[in-house]
C-alpha cells in the first residue's frame, strides 16, 4: 500500500510539473509522420546524405541566440536494417519496441514537455517537425521518462527519411544529455557527443570512449524487449557533421577544453531482429 501511495504521489507531481513545462508555442509545419508516396530504395550507405539533397545535419530550433543554431543529427539507423524494425510502432518488434530494449521510451504520460524542433533530411519532404521525443526511462518503461523529465538525462528527437526524392527509410536521431527541468533542460558540457555515446553504450553494453573515437570505431551488441531480440552493429562515420561548435545550439556551454560541441562523428546503426516471441507470425 505504501508503494502504491508513493507511485500515485509521484504521478501527481509529474503531472503538475509537466503542465507548467509544456510549451504552447509550437512550430506550425506539415504532419510529423508524412507518409512516403514512393517505394523505398536504400543506397549501399543505408541512407541518402541530406547535405547532397539540399538538407542539413543540424536541426532547426526556434529562438536561439544567435539565431539559426541547430542540434546535430548524430545517430542514424540504417535503411538496411530489418524492415519490421524501421516501422514506427511498438508491435511486431518495431522501432518503439527497439527504443525500449535499450531503456528509452515515449514521454511521461504521453505529454510533450518543451518545444518541437524540425529538420530537413533532403528527401523531398522539406522541413518537418520531429516525429517524437524519446527519453531515457531509468529502467522503468512505464514511468521512468517522468524521472528523466524532472531530473534530466539522455533523450533524442527523430525523423524518418522517406520523401519522394530519397526514400531510404533511415531514422535520423538528434541525441543529447540534458540538465534537470529546474535548469531548463540545458545541455550538459559535451552533452551532444555524450548523449549519442550513452545510447550506444546502452545498446552494446560498452563504455564508449567519447574523446578517443574515430571514423573507424565500431561496436556491436544485443538488446531485447517484449520477446524480441535485436542485434545492432555500430560504425562511427565522418563527413556528415563538422567537428565544430559553430552553429550548434548551446555551444558556449556545451563545448569543453577537450571537445567541440559536436565532434563531427555520426553513429550509424544497422539493426537486425534475431529473436521473436514464440507466438509471433
Amino acid at each position: 500500500m505504501h508503494l502504491e501511495n508513493s507511485r500515485t504521489l509521484f504521478l501527481l507531481i509529474c503531472l503538475s510539473t509537466l503542465a507548467a513545462a509544456l510549451d504552447d508555442h509550437r512550430r506550425t509545419l506539415p504532419s510529423r509522420k508524412r507518409a512516403s508516396q514512393t517505394a523505398r530504395s536504400v543506397p549501399s550507405a543505408g541512407f541518402y546524405n541530406p547535405l547532397e539533397m539540399g538538407g542539413s545535419m543540424l536541426t532547426i530550433v526556434d529562438g536561439t541566440f544567435p539565431a539559426g543554431q541547430g542540434e546535430p543529427l548524430n545517430i542514424i539507423i540504417s535503411g538496411n536494417s530489418d524492415a519490421a524494425l524501421l516501422k514506427d510502432q511498438e508491435t511486431d518488434g518495431g522501432l518503439r519496441n527497439y527504443w525500449l530494449s535499450f531503456e528509452y521510451a515515449g514521454e511521461c504520460l504521453g505529454q510533450h514537455a518543451g518545444s518541437d524542433q524540425a529538420a530537413n533530411l533532403g528527401d523531398g519532404n522539406g522541413v518537418l517537425n520531429e516525429t517524437d521525443e524519446i527519453r531515457y526511462d531509468y529502467g522503468d518503461a512505464q514511468l521512468g521518462t517522468c524521472t528523466e523529465t524532472i531530473n534530466g538525462g539522455g533523450h533524442f528527437r527523430y525523423w524518418t527519411q522517406n520523401g519522394k526524392d530519397a526514400n531510404s527509410g533511415a531514422i535520423f536521431m538528434a541525441s543529447s544529455y540534458e540538465e534537470p527541468l529546474v535548469d531548463e533542460h540545458d545541455i550538459i558540457p559535451n552533452g551532444y557527443n555524450l548523449g549519442r555515446d550513452w545510447i550506444i553504450g546502452n545498446i552494446t553494453g560498452t563504455t564508449i570512449p567519447t574523446l578517443n573515437l574515430t571514423n573507424s570505431s565500431t561496436y556491436s551488441g544485443t538488446t531485447s524487449y517484449g520477446g524480441y531480440t535485436y542485434s545492432t552493429s555500430v560504425k562511427y562515420i565522418s563527413g556528415l557533421l563538422n567537428n565544430t561548435s559553430d552553429g550548434v545550439n548551446h555551444n558556449l556551454t556545451v563545448m569543453t577544453p577537450d571537445s567541440n560541441a559536436t565532434d563531427g562523428l555520426v553513429a550509424l546503426l544497422e539493426v537486425k531482429i534475431t529473436g521473436k516471441p514464440a507466438n509471433s507470425a
